[in-house]
């Protein structure tokens, strides 16, 4: 009898089918281990906003806008011509955790093993889609303004 390949189940048969693509723009999102508001805590939103920043995690890919909120990140990036998206997203999560982890040791998981994506179209503006991520606080209430929230950043400033 031949191998079967596994059946995909929950989140990985949400991939099937998707591709990785070298120069595609991502909007990806994912969230804290059971939606925690860890980031409520300025250590480690500081922490993991260092992080997510550090040139060392984008030898390949851009990352064009982010946005960190209370239990979320959102993400604007730029898929570099080494990169997988999935690797490229599990080395954003585990690189973030472990700095978090270091700030405060009591987070056993700092994120969930689910991520969502989402491929940009050609038609699809860049600057828009990056505007939606920063302005994520003030639909959220957090703040009236953009400037009043320290965890964010685009390229284009």
């Amino acid at each position: 009898m031949g191998h079967l390949s596994p059946i995909r189940r929950g989140h990985a048969a949400l991939r099937r089918g998707r591709t990785s693509l070298p120069n595609q723009v991502y909007l990806v999102t994912f969230t804290t281990h059971l939606r925690q508001s860890v980031f409520t805590d300025d250590a480690c939103a500081c922490a993991m906003s260092r992080a997510v920043t550090d040139p060392r995690l984008w030898p390949s890919s851009e990352l064009l806008a982010w946005v960190l909120m209370p239990d979320h990140w959102h993400g604007l990036l730029a898929l570099g011509e080494r990169d997988y998206l999935p690797s490229l997203v599990q080395r954003v999560k585990t690189n973030t955790a472990r700095h978090v982890r270091q700030v405060d040791p009591t987070i056993e998981r700092v994120w969930s093993k689910a991520y969502h994506d989402r491929a940009l179209r050609a038609e699809d503006d860049i600057v828009v889609a990056a505007r939606y991520v920063v302005m994520n606080p003030v639909r959220a209430g957090l703040v009236q303004r953009v400037g009043q929230y320290p965890y964010w950043n685009a390229i284009w400033l």
